[in-house]
């Protein structure tokens, strides 16, 4: 099979000409997989696609358009109404996500002591310090107050899990700036809970070019240099 090794791009299939001879076309959407309910997406053009198979086909096949440059993967699950993030909201986000960050540290820890391979060494050695530490704050719906406090008397316990988060995204390439397509896979699964993580990103992008630098990310979270 000559497309066995043969790698397209998101949106794109292998085909083989009658000479055998490999090259990547545009995924027919209708040809998609079927997929479940919760499998669904909606795209920057506020309509819902059966899976990112659809999605991705439809954007290749629009390659070239202004509607195809401008048709990105928006959040996971069906279209809905997603509120305007107030300002006092956007204000309180970063004390919600930081707090987020540490309680996902906090199970692939858990997770790690039955089955290891979610964190690395190194950052085992680092999550087990804030792990065993009595003071942490539990997992559950806080109040902001709480919050508040916590980070200000357990700065410590935050500054890690932000660094992290900044690392996983920074994959493509690894240049300490977070991208828009690299911020995406966080975004795209938190819009439907967090209404306002878009606005958070934008306004974190301080000099708006269009990139997080680390230390743009972690001014947002409060983090000191």
């Amino acid at each position: 099979d000559p497309c066995r090794n043969f790698h397209c791009k998101r949106g794109k299939v292998c085909h083989a000409d009658k000479q055998g001879k490999p090259s990547c076309i545009c995924q027919d959407p209708a040809a998609c997989p079927s997929t479940k309910d919760y499998e669904h997406v909606c795209g920057t053009d506020n309509k819902t696609y059966d899976g990112t198979c659809q999605l991705f086909g439809t954007k290749c096949q629009l390659e070239g358009t202004k509607m195809g440059r401008q048709l990105h993967l928006d959040y996971m699950g069906s279209c809905k109404y997603i509120p305007y993030c107030t300002d006092y909201e956007v204000d309180q986000f970063p004390l919600r996500m930081r707090d987020w960050l540490k309680n996902i540290l906090m199970q692939y820890y858990e997770r790690d002591l039955d089955t290891s391979g979610f964190l690395t060494e190194k950052q085992r050695s680092k999550v087990k310090k804030i792990y065993q530490n009595d003071k942490r704050l539990m997992a559950g719906d806080h109040a902001v107050e709480l919050l508040l406090h916590d980070f200000e008397k357990n700065y410590h316990m935050y500054v890690y899990p932000v660094h992290w988060q900044f690392h996983q995204l920074d994959q493509h390439p690894v240049d300490r700036l977070l991208t828009h397509s690299e911020l995406a896979p966080l975004r795209a699964s938190l819009v439907p809970m967090e209404h306002c993580i878009t606005r958070f990103f934008q306004e974190c992008d301080g000099d708006q070019d269009k990139l997080i630098a680390l230390k743009e990310w972690c001014h947002c979270f409060g983090i000191k240099e």
